[in-house]
C-alpha cells in the first residue's frame, strides 16, 4: 500500500512540475505582464512583457513592438529575462531528472540508489526553478503597486496594472515548487532491494551445483 501511495505521488509530481513548466515558458514570452488603458483613447489597451510591447485595438487588430535596447528596460525587467530563462532550463532539466527516476521507468531498475538520486536530483532541481519564478513576476508586480500608487505621479497619468502573465507566473511558480516537493520526498521510500539476478544470467558450474549434481569422481580424473 505504501509502495503504491508513494508511486502516486510521484505521478501527482510530475505532473505538477510538468504543467508549472510550461505555465513558466509560456509566461516568459506573452506580453501580458502589465496591462495599460488610456482614458484618452478607451478603445486601445497597452500589453508589456520581458520582450516586447503590443497594443490591442477594438477591431481585435494587435500591433507589437520589440524593446529598443536591453539596457534600456528597467532593472526589473532585464533580471526578469535572465531568470526566466534560467527557470527554463532548470524546469526541463527537473522534468527529465525526475522522469529517469520514477518507479514506473525501468532505467537503472537494478541501481535504486542511482533512482533515488535521480529522483531526489529533479526535485531539487524543480524547486530551484519555482523559486526563480517567483522571484522575477512577485518583483515586476511589486514595482507595479509602487508605481500606481505613488503620489508624486499626476492622476491624469495612466498607470500600468497586472496583466494575466503575472497570475500565471505565480500559479507556475507554485506548481514547479509543489512537484520538486512530492519528487524530493517520495525519493526517500523508494525501494532499496536490489534485485536478484535471473538464473539465466548464471554460469553453467553454478547453475550445475544449484541443481544438484556433481561429477563423479571417475569423470573429474579424466578431465585432469
Amino acid at each position: 500500500m505504501a509502495g503504491g501511495w508513494w508511486a502516486k505521488a510521484q505521478g501527482g509530481g510530475m505532473l505538477l512540475a510538468l504543467l508549472g513548466w510550461i505555465s513558466s515558458c509560456v509566461t516568459t514570452f506573452v506580453p501580458l505582464w502589465k496591462n495599460l488603458n488610456l482614458d484618452l483613447n478607451e478603445l486601445e489597451v497597452w500589453n508589456m512583457g520581458l520582450w516586447q510591447v503590443c497594443i490591442t485595438q477594438e477591431e481585435g487588430v494587435v500591433e507589437c513592438q520589440a524593446h529598443g535596447s536591453f539596457l534600456a528596460l528597467p532593472p526589473e525587467l532585464r533580471i526578469s529575462r535572465l531568470l526566466m530563462c534560467l527557470s527554463n532550463g532548470l524546469g526541463l532539466l527537473g522534468c527529465l531528472l525526475g522522469a529517469l527516476g520514477l518507479e514506473g521507468w525501468r532505467t537503472c531498475e537494478d541501481k535504486p540508489g542511482r533512482k533515488r538520486r535521480l529522483l531526489l536530483g529533479g526535485g531539487v532541481t524543480l524547486g530551484m526553478a519555482g523559486i526563480t519564478t517567483l522571484v522575477p513576476v512577485s518583483w515586476v508586480a511589486y514595482n507595479t503597486v509602487l508605481d500606481f500608487w505613488d503620489e508624486t505621479v499626476p492622476d491624469i497619468v495612466p498607470r500600468w496594472e497586472f496583466g494575466e502573465a503575472t497570475f500565471l507566473g505565480w500559479f507556475a511558480g507554485a506548481f514547479l515548487a509543489a512537484g520538486g516537493l512530492l519528487l524530493a520526498c517520495s525519493a526517500r521510500c523508494t525501494r532499496t532491494a536490489t534485485p536478484l539476478a535471473p538464473a539465466c544470467h548464471q554460469a553453467p558450474a553454478a547453475r550445475g551445483l544449484a541443481g544438484g549434481h556433481h561429477l563423479h569422481p571417475k569423470n573429474a580424473d579424466l578431465v585432469i
